[in-house]
């Protein structure tokens, strides 16, 4: 056992000596450079003003709106989205690839027993004439390094660590993208539930005109086509309502699964209720490269593709590996004894192929390509993001002015409905008068819903496009 300790102490210091004389043939990473503007375009419209908002914790980006519904759906997301679950198990095997890579830093040692019963012939060379028959046992441990010299494993471990932290920032990405799905398929339904509340009170209100009209029909105050216009009226109003509840109910559905239930047993009541949106604040720009996760997967790939090229050029080098083994052996007596025991230090061997067509270099080549292209789509991917701030941030603002005019517009129309409504009733307009103003009233009313909806879908996306937090 002292001599085994002894070569033991010997490989590791061979091992140290190795280490400090070792040399990385890859090139050095650097990030792949991206112009980064100072400030938002959007962001700086005169008269557009994004201070002074209160910040929600990070990662709870949802609690900005203020609704509580929401919030209790957000958090069912984490436990019960399968395609969540599913980017968390290709982190984990993320991890496991980086394990192994790992593993080549370190010496390989292998144990095993052997046990065989023999029988040498009489005429054996070196023999004295004799035939023999016995039992040799053996146990031992055997060891295997392959000495780095030129960077292939700790380039290895390089990407493999970038690899890691890439999958780290898709799961993070895939995270945000499900909660802002959920967020906006959420509002999109709130959306849908307010133009039902209108519905509903738009066909109350066509039943009682139509009543009205129909009572001054049997009076003979009314014509019979006013009667139709009324009816009409009456009954595109109950088909609109089951139209939008059917897309209604595909969003209850929708949501469903987003949190990992199944549609039959999950339910939303209805009610009327469009949160305010808020005025979310997009920051500084260079802070955006740092938020997005979809930003730092492609920085980290870039990174791990760089990494390969230092694993592809050191083929280009001799691969050393040094082996050692020891343990007992015996015919007879104590296995286990000084005298039976066994040890060799070696081979350090090196090896290098000196003709491969050109194999080798083209792996080069083919890193090289991959690094490219990994840097390209880093930067397309900034880019990206830049482009989808500032649509929001312009979204946002046209939206806010929207929904002030359209306000106006609509309140215009219901007024003019009911002027419209009193002029019937006094005999001086025909109904064709009430069917316009109807008509134009709950296009108005739509529409403005519309924009309400539009507003808290855009600050929905904005707060994705953000990163998740500001």
């Amino acid at each position: 056992m002292r001599r085994a300790r002894l070569w033991l102490r010997r490989i590791a210091g061979i091992q140290a000596l190795l280490a400090t004389t070792a040399c990385s043939v890859g090139p050095a990473y650097v990030r792949p450079p991206v112009a980064t503007p100072v400030v938002y375009k959007e962001a700086t419209v005169p008269g557009w003003q994004t201070a002074g908002v209160a910040v929600p914790p990070s990662g709870s980006w949802w609690e900005v709106f203020g609704d509580a519904e929401l919030s209790a759906l957000e958090s069912r997301v984490e436990a019960g989205n399968a395609d969540l679950a599913a980017a968390v198990a290709r982190y984990d095997q993320a991890q496991g690839l980086l394990r192994q890579a790992r593993a080549d830093r370190v010496p390989q040692i292998s144990a095993g027993t052997d046990l065989s019963r023999q029988r040498v012939a009489a005429g054996r060379p070196l023999s004295s004439g004799n035939a023999a028959t016995y039992t040799v046992a053996s146990v031992g441990a055997s060891l295997d390094y392959e000495v780095d010299l030129f960077g292939r494993v700790r380039n290895s471990i390089r990407a493999g660590r970038a690899d890691a932290a890439a999958s780290a920032a898709d799961l993070a990405g895939v995270r945000l993208g499900l909660q802002a799905r959920v967020a906006s398929v959420y509002f999109d339904m709130r959306g849908l539930d307010a133009r039902i509340v209108l519905l509903r009170q738009t066909v109350d209100a066509y039943q009682r005109a139509f009543t009205l009209t129909d009572t001054r029909h049997a009076g003979g105050i009314a014509s019979g086509i006013d009667v139709s216009r009324s009816q009409n009226l009456l009954s595109s109003a109950r088909a609109e309502l089951q139209s939008v509840s059917i897309d209604r109910q595909r969003d209850e559905h929708a949501i469903a699964v987003l949190v990992g239930e199944a549609p039959s047993g999950f339910a939303i009541p209805v009610v009327e209720r469009q949160t305010a949106p808020p005025v979310i604040p997009a920051g500084l720009p260079s802070l955006l490269l740092e938020r997005r996760p979809d930003i730092a997967a492609a920085e980290r790939r870039t990174a791990a593709a760089n990494a390969r090229i230092g694993v592809a050029r050191a083929a280009l080098f001799p691969s050393i590996t040094l082996g050692a083994s020891g343990g007992f052996e015996a015919a007879s007596g104590a296995l286990l004894s000084a005298a039976n025991g066994f040890w060799a230090l070696g081979p350090l061997s090196s090896a290098l192929s000196l003709l491969d067509g050109g194999r080798r270099r083209g792996g080069v080549q083919i890193a090289r390509g991959q690094f490219d292209e990994a840097a390209a789509t880093y930067r397309q991917t900034v880019l990206t993001a830049f482009r989808e701030v500032e649509d929001d941030l312009a979204s946002q603002r046209y939206l806010a002015a929207q929904e002030r005019e359209q306000s106006v517009a609509t309140a215009a129309a219901e007024h003019t409905r009911e002027l419209a409504l009193i002029r019937y009733r006094d005999g001086a307009a025909d109904y064709l008068e009430v069917v316009t103003a109807q008509t134009t009233a709950l296009d108005a009313e739509r529409s403005l819903l519309d924009v309400r909806s539009r507003q808290l879908q855009t600050a929905t996306d904005l707060a994705r496009a953000l990163g998740g937090t500001w």
